[in-house]
């Protein structure tokens, strides 16, 4: 954690976040293109992330997320589709489901990941983990009726 993630915490916690974030993801480019990719918001804010990487299901075309993550043993990392609590699931939640495989950008090295949605008495050690990273999880969990998917990427390598 670093010296802004109280602030960022505060600023997660505002209820209509969620209606900015296509204009949080922009700002979140510029600044990655700036850096050459080194830094995002989530690295300003001192937070864990990395970018998953997988195939649209319909379309097949690359799509390169990137997502607050809680890294694990093993080089392993766990993601939620928690969209800031929104009633709508992400569509890259969609896509990790659509395939067993997907890709990972952590430090600028690629590497090949299996994609594990996890449930039950899984779901809900991981969730204690992302939790004690972001506590906003739980507001954002109170904020929508839908089960707010966890997934762990595995390396392959």
């Amino acid at each position: 954690m670093g010296l802004l993630t109280p602030l960022a915490v505060r600023i997660g916690s505002i209820p209509w976040m969620p209606r900015y974030l296509p204009q949080i993801v922009k700002c979140d480019n510029v600044i990655r293109t700036l850096t050459g990719e080194r830094y995002g918001l989530l690295d300003i804010a001192g937070l864990p992330n990395t970018t998953v990487v997988v195939a649209g299901r319909r379309s097949g075309v690359e799509r390169q997320t990137r997502l607050l993550a809680v890294p694990r043993s093993g080089g392993r990392w766990l993601i939620a589709g928690s969209y800031f609590g929104g009633e709508k699931t992400p569509q890259w939640v969609y896509n990790l489901r659509a395939t067993d495989s997907a890709e990972i950008i952590d430090r600028g090295r690629r590497r090949a990941v299996r994609v594990a949605e996890l449930h039950d008495d899984h779901r809900a050690a991981a969730w204690q983990e992302l939790r004690s990273v972001w506590p906003n999880f739980d507001l954002y969990e109170k904020r929508t009726d839908r089960l707010i998917p966890v997934f762990e990427l595995t390396p392959t390598d």
